[in-house]
């Protein structure tokens, strides 16, 4: 019973996230396209509703990642995150579809049904044990290093790159090691609080090293939205998430994965990760949720010609 409360919790989280996603992603139907990082997208998603009620279901979305993490362990609870994208569509379908809801084909069913049994394969070969609560600072200081630089070589080649899928995915990576990373602090940040209560929470570094983090791999992620195509940015943002989380797991917290053999079925979970986040990626309603137009536009633009197996 103890293993699957910690699953409940992660998955809750990860429903959290996907209906503030689809909010988030109705109130960037009013922000235009840019070609930029944009410092000022912030600032005019403010105005809109939407985007403060996707916000507003953060804070339940914290919470039970929060309960999540202090049961079990990092890479067991932050993967479960990949079930965001499918769960984003599955609200999506009702809340972005008008009086009718939108139809998700069967390519974007099959990619709902890879990614599951893509995710318990890996996990289930993996099988990762809980490790400890807490890292020492010798081991977040290189943890840090190597992160940031990631950040900031991914952002500077995507900034070298105009609008466009190569784009997308750099900052989609830099989103990836983002959201690991802020899982990894708010894991060491809850240990502080269940070690001392709120008064060692609040003067722990962890605690704003995760709320500066968080900050940024949102803002990451609303660019890599606005800069290109979710089939560049997602499989990379899924994918990255899941794996990084799980080398946070195992340098810092002492967590172990099985290897050997056991690399197979892994490797499998993982392709088949990735081969459903594609495929999620490339329904029309998932284009939707990126970049703000219905499917009737979609169908008017330019490049539909291009697009339009891809749904």
């Amino acid at each position: 019973m103890t293993v699957w409360v910690p699953v409940v919790f992660a998955v809750l989280a990860a429903a959290c996230n996907a209906l503030s996603t689809v909010l988030q992603r109705r109130a960037a139907r009013t922000v235009p396209v840019s070609a930029r990082l944009r410092l000022g997208l912030f600032a005019d998603l403010l105005h809109r509703a939407a985007w403060l009620g996707g916000m507003l279901m953060v804070l339940p979305a914290a919470c039970f990642q929060a309960l999540a993490l202090s049961l079990g362990a990092l890479s067991v609870v932050q993967p479960l995150f990949v079930l965001e994208l499918p769960l984003a569509l599955l609200i999506g379908r009702v809340l972005l579809g008008g009086p009718v809801p939108v139809r998700i084909s069967g390519r974007g069913w099959a990619g709902v049904g890879l990614l599951v049994v893509g995710l318990g394969t890996a996990l289930a070969a993996a099988a990762p044990t809980v490790g400890r609560d807490h890292a020492p600072l010798s081991r977040w200081v290189p943890a840090l290093v190597v992160c940031v630089s990631v950040i900031a070589v991914t952002v500077g080649a995507g900034l070298r790159r105009g609008a466009g899928s190569v784009r997308a995915a750099c900052f989609g990576a830099a989103t990836a090691v983002g959201y690991a990373l802020t899982a990894a602090l708010l894991k060491d940040a809850t240990h502080a609080w269940e070690r001392g209560g709120p008064a060692e929470f609040f003067v722990s570094w962890q605690t704003y090293g995760f709320a500066l983090t968080g900050v940024l791999a949102l803002f990451m992620m609303e660019n890599a939205m606005q800069s290109g195509p979710l089939t560049a940015s997602q499989p990379v943002l899924t994918l990255g998430d899941a794996l990084i989380s799980l080398s946070l797991g195992v340098t810092l917290f002492d967590e172990r994965v099985r290897i050997g053999w056991w690399l197979v079925p892994e490797a499998l979970g993982v392709g088949l990760i990735l081969w459903g986040a594609v495929l999620l990626s490339q329904v029309s309603l998932a284009r939707d949720l990126a970049t703000g137009q219905t499917g009737e536009r979609l169908d008017r633009s330019p490049g539909h010609g291009r697009k339009r197996g891809c749904g």
